[in-house]
């Protein structure tokens, strides 16, 4: 049953937009929600937090745009989990931006109180990404694991059906609305994904998959895990925005060790700079946690040798065709089986157990930017415009450069100075790392190299 508190929050988040700060401070000020919404305009200027375009926003907003969504999703038999619901991941509250609502289709597990994982990567993996992504997914999911990708092609893809056929819980975080008929080769695996975990979105059912959506989606993914595994990224990949917020989030964050192919760059660039932990079996993940948690025990090796990945042939990859999945609504191809070996070799072996435990465009502002790279002192350290367009580095990433010096600033400074979206200024910053531009310190704080 939907929660009559979901339609306030689902009109606030019609109202407000998503990924917004204000979704939380809401919740941390009214125990009950109906006041707010009730209040009208005289208790909403009286909480001091809404700009003008927001009180106009919230004043033209009918609260009517959420009982047409709730409608759907009654129809659908999709969940609408609020923020002020039990069953809400505190993962989630943890986060500066909190979903106002999940829309959900399936049973979302109790994130809170189990282990779980998230595997992301490139639409246009290798065959060593599809591999890794589906072995690790499998054997974690065969310990209790609960396995978290947003059901891209590619990794994501493969992470996920890694995890169905283990019989394991897997969840899919979209960037578009869960009825959307986003990737329609993938519609057989979401829909057993629903049968054996959730499809999940903070977009309502028919959202399409606007640019922007993902970035901001990334969040999710990374918020509900309590670690993070970069499989195959390139230097611009989203999976690097994704591994940005999960260090910020306080989480575990490792990249699979690759290759010097472009596909490996951006993952193999977080191992060389200290911001994941380089990994080449499912073990060195589970036994982080062994060492902080003591989530699992040793015992009987588990053995993958006969095992046949029958779904592994059939993972789609960007710019690849591949053949249908037995998840597949076209029953009629199937994919030859085909044998992994898992690479099991570790001395320590694992009894299973049930782990417990773009909005706007970026203003250029190339006028200040100019005068701050040109800045005298820091004319010894500092790259002039010529040369970070040289480097590749987007118009946002060279203006985010222009804010930091020789002394270390705060993200939340970058973004009130540039009055630009977090995840924007968190995807530059990301690139002027992999650059060897700036460095992270701890508390958020970023400097020049």
């Amino acid at each position: 049953m939907i929660s009559e508190n979901a339609r306030y929050w689902i009109w606030i988040s019609k109202a407000l937009g998503y990924n917004n700060i204000k979704v939380k401070r809401i919740f941390k000020l009214y125990n009950d929600i109906a006041e707010f919404v009730h209040g009208g305009e005289k208790e909403w200027k009286h909480c001091g937090i809404f700009t003008p375009n927001e009180m106009r926003k919230l004043n033209n907003t009918k609260v009517s745009v959420a009982d047409e969504i709730l409608s759907k999703c009654n129809e659908l038999k999709y969940s609408v989990i609020a923020i002020d619901d039990e069953h809400y991941p505190q993962k989630l509250i943890n986060i500066d931006t909190p979903p106002a609502v999940l829309y959900v289709n399936g049973q979302l597990p109790e994130l809170d109180n189990r282990l779980s994982v998230s595997i992301v990567g490139t639409r246009r993996a290798t065959r060593y990404g599809t591999d890794n992504s589906y072995k690790f997914a499998y054997a974690l999911a065969k310990y209790s694991v609960v396995i978290i990708s947003g059901g891209a092609l590619g990794v994501d893809c493969a992470s996920h059906r890694g995890a169905l056929s283990a019989n394991g819980i897997t969840v899919c975080v979209l960037g578009c609305g869960i009825n959307y008929k986003y990737l329609t080769e993938n519609e057989g695996m979401r829909n057993a994904i629903a049968q054996n975990g959730a499809v999940i979105s903070e977009y309502p059912p028919d959202e399409p998959p606007l640019r922007y959506n993902f970035p901001a989606r990334n969040r999710i993914i990374s918020a509900l895990s309590d670690g993070l595994v970069v499989m195959e990224a390139g230097i611009k990949s989203g999976s690097l925005i994704t591994a940005r917020m999960a260090i910020d989030q306080g989480k575990e964050v490792f990249a699979l060790l690759g290759n010097n192919s472009p596909q490996n760059e951006g993952s193999n660039t977080l191992i060389k700079n200290g911001l994941a932990c380089p990994v080449t079996d499912f073990m060195d993940v589970l036994s982080e946690f062994n060492s902080n948690r003591g989530l699992y025990v040793e015992d009987e090796k588990l053995d993958f040798d006969n095992i046949s990945f029958t779904d592994l042939e059939a993972v789609p990859v960007k710019g690849k065709k591949t053949a249908k999945s037995k998840n597949s609504t076209n029953k009629k191809d199937k994919a030859k089986p085909e044998k992994i070996n898992a690479n099991v070799s570790s001395d320590k072996t694992l009894k299973p157990e049930k782990a417990v435990k773009e909005t706007k465009n970026v203003a250029r502002k190339s006028s200040s930017v100019s005068a701050d790279v040109n800045n005298k002192e820091n004319a010894d350290v500092r790259k002039s415009i010529s040369d970070l367009k040289a480097l590749g580095l987007s118009d946002a990433a060279v203006t985010v450069y222009g804010t930091i010096g020789n002394k270390p600033v705060h993200i939340d400074k970058i973004v009130s100075e540039l009055g630009i979206p977090v995840f924007k200024v968190l995807t530059a910053l990301t690139q002027l790392e992999m650059k060897g531009l700036v460095t992270a310190m701890q508390g958020r704080m970023y400097v020049l190299k």
